[in-house]
C-alpha cells in the first residue's frame, strides 16, 4: 500500500488549478517509506527519488503513474468545463457597458497598466473594479479660444491621482479663436478643435482610446450667439468628435457637449483647486480655499461659509436656500457651497461696460445742444494711461440714442486718475440694486459676508486675475491694498513705470496695452467694492498648483472616471 498523499483527506483546492508567482514544490503521489531522515535535510524542492537509495521500476509502479496520470486529466477537464460554464452565464446576465468595459480590461486596462502608460505610483489598481490607469479629456471652449486639458490619473488609492496633464490651446487671431467666433459657420467651428484633438491622439495611448472620455463644455461666449447658432454649433461638434475620433463622447443627457451652467463652471473650479491642494479627496476635513475666476465673458465665485450654531449678531447659523446654495459631495465630504456666476463680468465684458459708461455720460451732458461732433474727437477716459490712446468699437446698451456701437478714440487725461477709473468700475457693479434676501454683493445678488464667514481661509484668484498681476512682478501672495497701490503705479503712466524696469517684459507688456489701467481698477472695484473683501484681506494668484493648469476643467473631469457617468467604451467596428 502506498504512503503517498492520502486524497481523501487533502483534496485539491479549485485555486491549485491555477499557476501562482514564485517557484512551485513538486510533489510526488507515491513516496517510498524506506527513505532515510536524512533526506529532510535535503532540497525540498528536488525530486525526491534524486535521494532514493534505490529505484524502482516495477510494474506496479507504472500501473500506478498512469492511474495517477489519469486523474490529474480528469480534474483539468472538470476544472475547465466548470470555468467555461461560469463565463458562460456571466456574458448572458452581464450588462453591456460591463462588457464593453471588460474587453478593454482584457486587453490590459484593468488591475494593471496597459501597452504605453505604466504607473508612477504603483503597479496594481487599489480596487479590482477600476483599471489601474484611466484618462479624461476636457474641452475648454472659451469666448476668446479653445483649450483641451487630457489628463492621466491612476488609482493606486480610493480617490484618483492626477499623474499627468497635456494642454495644448487653439491658436491667437483677431477677433478671437473660440467657437463663438465662426457664428453661423457651425461646421468651420467643430472644425477649429481637429488641432486640440489630433494633439489628443499623440497624448493618449492608443491602447487607452476607445475607453478614454471626452466632454466639451462651452462658457460665456458661446451663450451669447443665442440658442439656435449655439446648439447648431453643438450638435456640428458632436458629430465630427463621434465620427472622426476613437474617444467616446459623453451622452447628451450627461451633459457631454454642451453650454456649460455658469455655477458649474464655479463649482468644478472649486472641486480642482481644492483636489490639487489635497483639501479634499482625503481623510482630513481641512478647511478648504475660496475660488474666484475672471474669464472673458463672466465671473464666478465660490467658497464655503461657516456659521455659528446659534444665530448672533446679525448672521443666521446656515446658508440661505437659493440658486446660490450648492450641495456637493466628494472624497467622502459633504459640502455646503455659495456660489454664483456673473455672466456679463469678465474681463472683456468689463472693458466694454466701462467704455460704455464713459460714453453715455458724455452723451447725457451733450443730449440737449444735439451735439455729437465730439464722437470724432478723442475722448478722455480716465481708464487709459497718460499719453496713450486706443481705438475701441463700443457695444451701448439696447435702444440707446447713439445706436447700436459707436467706434471712439479713448485716449489717456494729461495726469493718472485711478479713482476716477475706479468710480466707473464701480458704477458698472449696480451697487444699489434692489437686495432682496441680504446681505448682497452686487446686482442684488445674496452672497455672505466674506469679512464675517469666511474670515481666514485662503483665497485663490485665476484666470485674468492672474494675467493681469504677474506679468507686472506681483508676488503669488498679496493685499488688497497693495493691489491698489499697483494700480495706482499702472495708471499715472510710464513717468511712474521705473519700478516695472528689472521686471523681464513689465515695460514691454504695458506700452503694448493701453487698457492694463482699465483691467486692474475694474479687478480692484470688483473683489473690494463688488465682493466686500477688506482692503487688508490677503489673497493668491496661480496659473498652476503642483504643475497643473487650474480652472474648472480638471474638476469637471474627475467625475467621468466613475461608473454612470454617460459614457461606454468605444468598440471598433469591423468593416
Amino acid at each position: 500500500m502506498s504512503s503517498g498523499v492520502d486524497v481523501r483527506r487533502s483534496r485539491p483546492g479549485i485555486w491549485s488549478y491555477f499557476p501562482f508567482s514564485g517557484p512551485r514544490r513538486r510533489i510526488s503521489v507515491s513516496l517510498p517509506r524506506s527513505e532515510p531522515p536524512s533526506t529532510a535535510r535535503d532540497d525540498p524542492y528536488e525530486k525526491p527519488d534524486r535521494h532514493a537509495r534505490h529505484r524502482s521500476t516495477s510494474m506496479n509502479d507504472f500501473k500506478t503513474a498512469a492511474t495517477m496520470n489519469g486523474g490529474q486529466r480528469a480534474r483539468y477537464l472538470k476544472t475547465g468545463g466548470f470555468i467555461a460554464f461560469v463565463l458562460l452565464v456571466l456574458y448572458f446576465i452581464a450588462p453591456s457597458d460591463g462588457l464593453a468595459r471588460a474587453e478593454s480590461f482584457s486587453k490590459g486596462q484593468g488591475q494593471t497598466a496597459a501597452p504605453g502608460s505604466a504607473a508612477v505610483a504603483c503597479t496594481k489598481s487599489y480596487s479590482k473594479d477600476k483599471p489601474l490607469i484611466q484618462y479624461a479629456l476636457m474641452i475648454d471652449a472659451g469666448s476668446t479660444g479653445s483649450r483641451i486639458h487630457a489628463y492621466k490619473f491612476n488609482n493606486c488609492g480610493p480617490t484618483p491621482e492626477l499623474e499627468q496633464e497635456f494642454f495644448k490651446m487653439t491658436e491667437k487671431k483677431e477677433g478671437g479663436s473660440g467657437l463663438s467666433s465662426y457664428d453661423a459657420d457651425a461646421e468651420g467651428a467643430a472644425a477649429s478643435l481637429d488641432v486640440l484633438m489630433d494633439y489628443a491622439l499623440e497624448s493618449v495611448p492608443e491602447s487607452y482610446r476607445a475607453c478614454s472620455p471626452i466632454a466639451v463644455k462651452a462658457t460665456a461666449g458661446l451663450r451669447k450667439l443665442g440658442e439656435e447658432k449655439s446648439n447648431n454649433t453643438l450638435k456640428a461638434v458632436r458629430k465630427r468628435l463621434e465620427t472622426k475620433y476613437p474617444f467616446p463622447v459623453v451622452s447628451e443627457a450627461k451633459g457631454g457637449v454642451e453650454v456649460m451652467p455658469g455655477e458649474q463652471e464655479g463649482v468644478y473650479a472649486w472641486i480642482t483647486t481644492n483636489y490639487l491642494l489635497g483639501k479634499i479627496g482625503g481623510p482630513d476635513k481641512t478647511p478648504t480655499a475660496a475660488v474666484l475666476d475672471l474669464g472673458g465673458g463672466s465671473t464666478q465665485i465660490v467658497f464655503e461659509p461657516t456659521f455659528p450654531k446659534e444665530p448672533r449678531g446679525g448672521l443666521p447659523n446656515k446658508l440661505a436656500d437659493g440658486d446660490h446654495k450648492y450641495e456637493l459631495s466628494f472624497g467622502g465630504r459633504e459640502f455646503t457651497l455659495y456660489q454664483h456666476s456673473y455672466l456679463g463680468y469678465g474681463l472683456m465684458e468689463a472693458r466694454n461696460n466701462l467704455h460704455s459708461a464713459i460714453v453715455d455720460s458724455i452723451y447725457q451732458e451733450t443730449k440737449e445742444s444735439g451735439d455729437r461732433e465730439w464722437l470724432k474727437k478723442p475722448i478722455i477716459n480716465p481708464c487709459i494711461a497718460p499719453g496713450m490712446s486706443r481705438k475701441v468699437d463700443v457695444a451701448l446698451p439696447k435702444d440707446h440714442a447713439l445706436g447700436a456701437t459707436v467706434s471712439v478714440n479713448m485716449t489717456g487725461p494729461a495726469t493718472g486718475a485711478p479713482a476716477q477709473c475706479r468710480g466707473f468700475a464701480e458704477k458698472t457693479l449696480e451697487k444699489d440694486a434692489e437686495c432682496k434676501v441680504a446681505p448682497c454683493a452686487f446686482r442684488g445678488v445674496h452672497q455672505p459676508s466674506i469679512e464675517k464667514t469666511f474670515a481666514r481661509e485662503d483665497v485663490f484668484l485665476f484666470s485674468y486675475f492672474y494675467d493681469r498681476t504677474k506679468p507686472l512682478g506681483m508676488p503669488d501672495s498679496f493685499s488688497l491694498s497693495e493691489l491698489k497701490d499697483l494700480t495706482h503705479r499702472v495708471c499715472h503712466g510710464e513717468q511712474t513705470w521705473d519700478a516695472f524696469q528689472s521686471v523681464e517684459g513689465a515695460t514691454k507688456e504695458l506700452r503694448g496695452r493701453p487698457e492694463w489701467c482699465l483691467d486692474l481698477n475694474f479687478q480692484l472695484a470688483l473683489l473690494h467694492t463688488g465682493y466686500e473683501m477688506p482692503i487688508d484681506r490677503e489673497v493668491k494668484i496661480a496659473k498652476k498648483i503642483k504643475g497643473n493648469e487650474l480652472g474648472w476643467c480638471l474638476g469637471a473631469s474627475l467625475p467621468l472616471l466613475e461608473k454612470e457617468s454617460g459614457w461606454q467604451c468605444k468598440i471598433k467596428q469591423i468593416q
